[in-house]
């Protein structure tokens, strides 16, 4: 069964949109959209490092995302606002990782299919660490699932509960570095950051408790990856942004629910 690329390719979107889904609804409830861009844009420079030290991608991409999550973390409060340092951040990490990506001498390397991903091309091993980080991130956010719903409702409420608001961030940070590490293959650096915000903000309309959220988000984004998916495939269009496409429109159709439902 794993012979067809096809299958292979919507294996792949199923596990990305699985684990996007849950962190996608902490990204938007904490407002850290532009925390996501950031960790994405960081993984271009991962992908510069990985090449020149004969390395793995992943494990590029995985590191430089930790470290730029953890730096935007800590530096953030200390002077610079947040938005500030993540737009500091995100924009000299992805033209440090393209300048850096010039000088790699005897190494050819598509810099569309890290930008806007290359889901058709997932083999086998692709497909193990797609769903193997996926596994990790839900098995965390499952684990954790309380404390940072209160970390995240009220950190000081949480605090004097017992729970490190702090500790959960860097729960947060991690996860939100390994989807990174594991999307890129499916829908590009410039577009992770959507398959973890919009679906998420497409289930908030149709949704009363937080779990609600959260399933409906992994079925949206599952949804507009097999669509997408199909799609590109039949029109012959990029496939990553053909995904985020379908699920921007889902997006407005929910949204307009919202509005009609008052």
């Amino acid at each position: 069964m794993l012979d067809s690329f096809l299958v292979r390719a919507a294996l792949a979107g199923l596990g990305v949109a699985l684990a996007a889904a849950p962190l996608g609804c902490f990204v938007v409830w904490r407002r850290m959209a532009y925390f996501g861009d950031a960790t994405a844009h960081a993984s271009i420079l991962g992908v510069a490092l990985a090449l020149s030290f004969n390395m793995s991608v992943l494990a590029g991409v995985l590191v430089v995302a930790l470290i730029m999550a953890t730096t935007v973390s800590s530096l953030s409060g200390r002077g610079y606002a947040m938005d500030t340092m993540l737009g500091v951040m995100a924009h000299s990490a992805i033209a440090f990782g393209l300048v850096a990506v010039s000088f790699l001498e005897g190494v050819r390397i598509d810099l569309m299919a890290y930008l806007f991903g290359d889901i058709l091309a997932v083999g086998r091993v692709d497909l193990a660490v797609i769903w193997g980080g996926a596994v990790l991130v839900l098995a965390l956010m499952s684990w954790r699932w309380q404390q940072l719903l209160a970390a995240t409702v009220s950190p000081d409420l949480a605090h004097a509960s017992g729970i490190d608001p702090r500790r959960e961030q860097l729960i947060l940070t991690v996860s939100l570095a390994v989807v990174v590490a594991v999307a890129i293959k499916v829908v590009g650096v410039l577009l992770i950051a959507a398959l973890l915000v919009i679906p998420a903000a497409a289930a908030r309309p149709l949704s009363q408790t937080p779990e609600r959220m959260a399933v409906i988000a992994a079925a949206i984004g599952a949804v507009s990856a097999l669509a997408g998916l199909y799609l590109a495939y039949n029109f012959d269009t990029p496939t990553g942004p053909t995904i985020v496409c379908v699920a921007a429109s889902v997006f407005a159709v929910t949204s307009l629910l919202g509005l009609k439902r008052g």
